[in-house]
């Protein structure tokens, strides 16, 4: 029995769905969303806001644990880790009931439930009981999102096991921990277990070792450093098997490199090997939807093969961030509106991992610009030289800039250090704008701040530094 008529419904609330929620019905449209757990989804209650919470609670232990190192005289300090895990989970539950009162405010209707595709332009949704509905919409939009991607060797069991929703809401805090795989969800958890007093040890895959997909000179640094915070980093190992029948887990790591195999034990393992998309059960078959690698297939506005459904977010091509599902979500909407929006450009898509140092980037790598066959400037400055870092006490780090040598094309930025993820915006602005590297140093940028760096990283890719 079909339930109502709407004109657009999203299958998911997450950033792009909520955010693509919220546009069509600025644009006059009548706009449902369906989800089965919590509105705002992962990012929000799972992934990016509570995880950012804990990293804060993290990042003020270690002040006070420095804090004679600001001339401030404290006693002994504790981390207080169920009051840590609480209050994250309080920041998030904050940010879900502002995203509910934005549904009420821009009048979109939530169905709670699972959500899937139905021939004509109708959506299915079953209720936690069981009962289903059938909904209709002119447009549907799938915005399933992503989880925890499984490894064969290493398969999650939420105790000894976990993904990196159970670990941020642990019972106990863990003496120690492995984690699996050092993208941005592994090396912020690293350093706020670390931060607390885990012993920490990080298994990375790929041979470049943390956040191997940055620029390299990034992840020396950030190997540097975590490795003078103590933790251990092993690069371009695989964890072979995982032996949880004892008190204790025995990870087997083999060297790909030696063939030489370790056996690690720990309390808890971390998985943060990726994301797989939620593409399983939503329909995608009854309706000939077409996928790649369990990707959905979109044109440059979202469309998938079957017209009036639409997909973004994870489950299609391009970088798995919140921030990017929701300007695909905008995009898909105001095409859908007719008003014929700019397409996204991928090549300048900010990264940020909120670990500490921060590390921030856009655009081309060193390595990826001389392969796509640039003839590069590189310049880099240290916040060792810079007055602000200095006195902030936070001089780890570096601006690294890269621009094509015959045009002054800006071909990408790598940022470590203090609040770098708030500075990347800046180069995201100039390249949109197609700003050249001497427009980038005739920039007055005010004394004494961080940002001040991204102009002498220019300065020094032209050989007109001043501060170095």
């Amino acid at each position: 029995m079909t339930a109502m008529n709407y004109d657009v419904i999203i299958i998911g609330s997450g950033p792009g769905g909520y955010v693509a929620a919220i546009r069509a019905s600025q644009l006059g449209m009548k706009v449902a969303i369906v989800e089965r757990e919590h509105v705002g989804g992962i990012c929000l209650n799972w992934g990016c806001i509570p995880t950012k919470a804990l990293l804060k609670s993290a990042q003020v232990f270690e002040y006070i644990g420095h804090a004679e190192d600001y001339g401030i005289k404290v006693g002994k300090s504790t981390a207080d880790f169920t009051a840590m895990i609480k209050r994250s989970r309080s920041v998030a539950d904050g940010m879900s009931k502002g995203v509910n009162f934005l549904m009420k405010k821009n009048k979109i209707d939530i169905l709670n439930g699972h959500g899937s595709l139905l021939r004509g332009k109708k959506v299915a949704v079953k209720d936690e009981s069981g009962k289903t509905k059938e909904y209709t919409a002119n447009h549907i939009i799938l915005a399933t999102g992503g989880r925890a991607r499984q490894l064969p060797n290493l398969p999650i069991d939420g105790t000894k096991v976990i993904g990196y929703r159970k670990a941020m809401s642990l019972e106990k805090q863990p003496k120690s921990m492995v984690v699996v795989g050092a993208g941005a969800i592994g090396v912020e958890f690293a350093y706020f277990y670390n931060s607390i007093g885990t012993e920490v040890t990080i298994v990375e895959f790929m041979e470049q070792g943390l956040v191997p997909r940055e620029d390299k000179d990034v992840s020396k640094e950030l190997t540097k450093i975590y490795k003078k915070k103590g933790m251990k980093i092993m690069a371009n190992s695989s964890v072979e098997s995982v032996d949880t029948t004892g008190k204790t887990c025995k990870v087997k790591v083999k060297n790909r490199k030696t063939g030489k195999e370790e056996i690690i034990e720990c309390d808890v393992v971390l998985s943060a090997a990726g994301v797989s998309p939620n593409t399983e059960n939503i329909g995608l078959e009854t309706l000939g939807i077409k996928t790649d690698r369990g990707l959905v297939e979109v044109d440059e506005y979202y469309r998938t093969n079957v017209a009036g459904v639409y997909a973004i977010g994870d489950i299609v091509k391009g970088q798995a961030l919140a921030h990017v599902a929701s300007a695909e979500g905008i995009t898909c909407v105001e095409a859908i509106a007719g008003l014929n929006p700019e397409t996204i450009d991928y090549n300048n898509i900010p990264g940020c991992t909120y670990c500490s140092p921060e590390v921030a980037s856009v655009g081309y790598t060193e390595e990826g610009a001389k392969a796509a066959g640039f003839d590069i400037k590189v310049g880099k400055f240290p916040f060792s030289a810079s007055g602000k870092a200095k006195a902030a006490g936070v001089s780890e780090g570096f601006v690294k800039v890269i621009f094509d040598a015959k045009y002054g094309e800006f071909l990408g930025a790598h940022m470590i250090g203090a609040n770098v993820t708030e500075m990347i915006a800046e180069v995201v602005a100039a390249r949109k704008l197609e700003t050249t590297g001497h427009t980038m140093i005739k920039t007055v940028h005010p004394h004494p701040t961080m940002s001040e760096a991204v102009m002498e990283a220019v300065a020094a890719a032209y050989d007109e530094v001043i501060h170095l």
